[in-house]
């Protein structure tokens, strides 16, 4: 089977207006809204606040000026940037594409009878900046093995630098030898595929929310990590909940951080902690909660959700706890099953993701709520390829490292 991925033909849209007043959001197909809008605009046009959605900001001068050449060079068909889907989430990379004015670049992806797949570049991308947008979510060994073919082609095209974005990390959670019961003899698969991005001949890495941060340091070749918080603060921050009724809360120790950073950002909110013991892969036993949530609005935070165990057993503690209402948020909905069926359950107001992992139709249900990280991406996109720095906006605004 062969897969074409381009954006359509649109001579009226010399360029793509994206018009948001609140993060993107896709619900389940009994709700289904498509807040994405290209208009026909002579240029990116727009406000001049257009690139500093997530923050409100007014632009500073010299973000304003690097704003222009994305406008003229785009307008002038001068462009070097070109930006390229795998199969695996081609939705966030027409989104990221729109957003930016751009048309998907033409790329043929094709698998041969005995599973073996195929790549070929439909258009010159010698001397461009090209970034490959090919989450390694499930299934994902084929992904990963797609985006490593997919560097290869690029490279091999004489491209000028090759980015990989990789809105999911796959293998992230093999980190370490961190199980006492294994004595040391397993392997740090994150390390493995981070050799092989990078030998097969990408440039550079963009990355959304890792697993750990250690897993920065495992690539040769720079990382750039944007956080999906923000796009979940801001959804948050419209429901107008009282900051006295909130309380945030970690659904295992080691997500401490990530949650305290999280409940600084929603108005100094408090911080509880539920301590789980694991006695297996996928398995998790909730044992008690350090702190207080008798009568607050608990919102569950955490990089990924994988079988739901951790925060479903989490959330079932909360409610015995006197906890009025919880939510939980991720960024990475990977939805392996019971996921499902545990999240619908009842325990959760809402169950807030994003689409850095795409989500089937049957995985929809009332609860839930998909943020676009697009432009978020795509602002990341920008900044590399124009080589701006932090002095145009600090990066911390973006959630990037």
């Amino acid at each position: 089977m062969a897969f074409l991925l381009h954006a359509r033909p649109s001579p009226s849209l010399p360029a793509a207006d994206l018009r948001r007043s609140s993060p993107l959001i896709h619900r389940g197909p009994a709700s289904v809204r498509f807040p994405l809008k290209c208009k026909a605009v002579d240029s990116y046009g727009g406000n001049s606040d257009d690139l500093y959605l997530l923050t409100g900001d007014t632009a500073p001068a010299s973000a304003l000026l690097s704003r222009t050449r994305l406008e003229d060079a785009i307008k002038n068909n001068t462009t070097r940037l070109r930006i390229f889907s795998g199969t695996a989430n081609p939705s966030l990379a027409q989104e990221i594409s729109c957003y930016l004015g751009l048309e998907l670049g033409k790329i043929k992806i094709k698998r041969f009878a005995d599973g073996e797949i195929y790549v070929q570049l439909q258009e010159s991308v010698r001397g461009c900046d090209v970034f490959l947008v090919q989450p390694t979510c499930p299934p994902a060994n084929e992904n990963l093995m797609e985006l490593l073919v997919m560097i290869d082609a690029c490279r091999r095209a004489s491209a000028k630098t090759i980015t990989a974005v990789i809105p999911y990390f796959g293998y992230a959670r093999a980190d370490r030898k961190a199980s006492p019961f294994t004595q040391g003899r397993e392997s740090i698969a994150a390390k493995l595929v981070a050799n092989l991005i990078t030998e097969s001949g990408a440039d550079r890495v963009l990355a959304c929310d890792l697993h750990s941060g250690q897993s920065m340091g495992y690539f040769d070749i720079p990382v750039d990590h944007v956080y999906g918080q923000p796009v979940i603060l801001d959804y948050l921050a419209s429901k107008g909940i009282s900051s006295d009724d909130l309380v945030v809360v970690s659904p295992d120790v080691g997500g401490v951080a990530r949650a305290r950073a999280f409940a600084k950002k929603l108005s100094d909110a408090p911080l509880a902690i539920v301590d789980k013991r694991r006695h297996g892969h996928n398995v998790a036993e909730v044992m008690n909660l350090i702190g207080d949530v008798k009568g607050k609005v608990a919102i569950m935070v955490d990089d990924m959700i994988d079988t739901a165990g951790t925060i479903s057993k989490g959330a079932a503690l909360l409610h015995q706890e006197g906890a009025r209402e919880v939510y939980a948020c991720t960024t990475h909905a990977v939805f392996s099953p019971p996921a499902i069926s545990r999240l619908s359950s009842g325990l959760f107001q809402e169950v807030i993701i994003t689409n850095t992992i795409p989500l089937s139709e049957q995985n929809y249900f009332p609860q839930l709520t998909v943020l676009s990280v697009a432009n978020l991406l795509a602002e990341t996109i920008w900044r590399v390829h124009d080589d701006c720095s932090g002095d145009i906006e600090p990066f911390s605004t973006l959630g990037i490292d």
